[in-house]
């Protein structure tokens, strides 16, 4: 058995996690463990299993073609220092009790430092329309090489100062730009605090104004997009909550984190017609918008077309009486034809000239010679 990839020595803080490593190959695939052994001078290796650690620890291991190994440890504590070892082996008594295996156990090491996390002071404060996060660090800690204030995966300000202080300013209000917000030391390693721009939800609605027909299904939507997330949803109808006039149970509530959906089965005109209220809450009070919900007859979409219909019904029988009415002697001849001739005449069906036409307007240039 030999090592592809070996566990590389980490720091990391207290609450944070870690991640090692290890990849082998042999013929037979080998088999991977990890070992541990403390900083205490009277701690020996001992095996690390699945599940150790109060279930902090988590062992992944796949065998195809060649070994590969991971052990994952989360919430590290002080205790969780120490080298972290590796070890392969494909010697068929590699496990057994009482013979020992004529290969070796081959082994890779990796260190892993716990540091103790400084304590990071954070203040939010909103004047003059402006919101400024401040991160204070205090206690013990490596050197500093510089800072970064981010908002998600977003870097919204960076420097290379080396103070425990840093700050960054935001133009607007706090409803405006309510989240999760970090400032991030460049030490090594690397340390971060987190502060949180808090208010009462600020909620929208999707649609100020939604439509439906009589029988079909309405929804209507409303959102959160500010922080914390809400903890309770509500919908008001004409004052009174929807589950309390929910005797029919055509009224659904969906909710999920900062968004709630209104469903209303088999819409009424005369019941269903109205504004309907939602409400959130959260820890920092609570927040409302309304819509409105139109529902239409079924034959709503029928009527235009009927309209439609209904003017030019009438207009073709005005037309039909006016060329019934008109004078004999206001009927022109020849070729020009009737009023309502022309108007439904089409050129894909009008017939072709024929020689009889040339031979009328040669007769009419004759009489005009003479």
């Amino acid at each position: 058995a030999g090592f592809i990839k070996s566990p590389l020595s980490q720091k990391r803080l207290t609450q944070d996690s870690v991640e090692l490593y290890c990849e082998a190959i042999g013929n037979p695939i080998p088999e991977i463990q990890w070992w541990f052994e403390g900083n205490d001078p009277n701690e020996t290796y001992a095996q690390l299993w699945d599940g150790a650690r109060q279930d902090r620890v988590k062992i992944n291991a796949t065998y195809n073609l060649h070994s590969t190994s991971t052990i994952y440890i989360a919430n590290l504590t002080s205790d969780d220092s120490g080298m972290y070892e590796c070890r392969a082996s494909n010697d068929p008594d590699r496990n057994h009790l009482s013979k020992s295996p004529k290969v070796k156990w081959i082994r890779s090491q990796a260190n892993v430092f716990v540091i103790e996390r400084p304590d990071i002071k954070t203040h939010v404060a909103e004047d003059s329309g402006k919101v400024v996060l401040t991160c204070n660090m205090s206690g013990p800690y490596s050197a500093i090489k510089g800072h970064e204030w981010m908002h998600g995966d977003k870097v919204l300000q960076k420097d290379e100062t080396d103070s425990a202080f840093t700050s960054y300013t935001i133009e607007g209000k706090m409803e405006e730009h309510s989240g999760m917000y970090e400032c991030v030391y460049k030490t090594n390693p690397e340390i971060r605090g987190q502060v949180n721009i808090s208010v009462a939800p600020q909620v929208t609605a999707y649609k100020k104004s939604e439509h439906g027909n009589e029988g079909d299904t309405g929804v209507l939507t409303c959102k959160n997009p500010s922080f914390p997330p809400v903890t309770t949803w509500s919908w008001y109808k004409n004052g009174q909550g929807v589950s309390a006039v929910n005797a029919s149970g055509r009224y659904i509530i969906k909710s999920s984190g900062n968004k709630t959906e209104l469903r209303i089965l088999k819409l009424n005109i005369e019941e269903d017609t109205g504004d309907y209220r939602c409400n959130a809450t959260n820890s920092y009070g609570s927040g409302d918008a309304t819509v409105n919900l139109r529902v239409r007859s079924r034959l709503a979409a029928l009527w235009p077309f009927l309209g439609i219909v209904a003017e030019v019904l009438v207009l073709v029988t005005i037309i039909f009486i006016y060329e019934k009415r008109r004078k004999p002697d206001e009927v022109p001849d020849g070729k020009e034809g009737g009023f309502l001739l022309s108007l439904f005449s089409c050129p894909f069906f009008l017939p072709r000239k024929s020689n009889a036409t040339n031979h009328k307007d040669k007769n009419v240039r004759q009489r005009n010679a003479n």
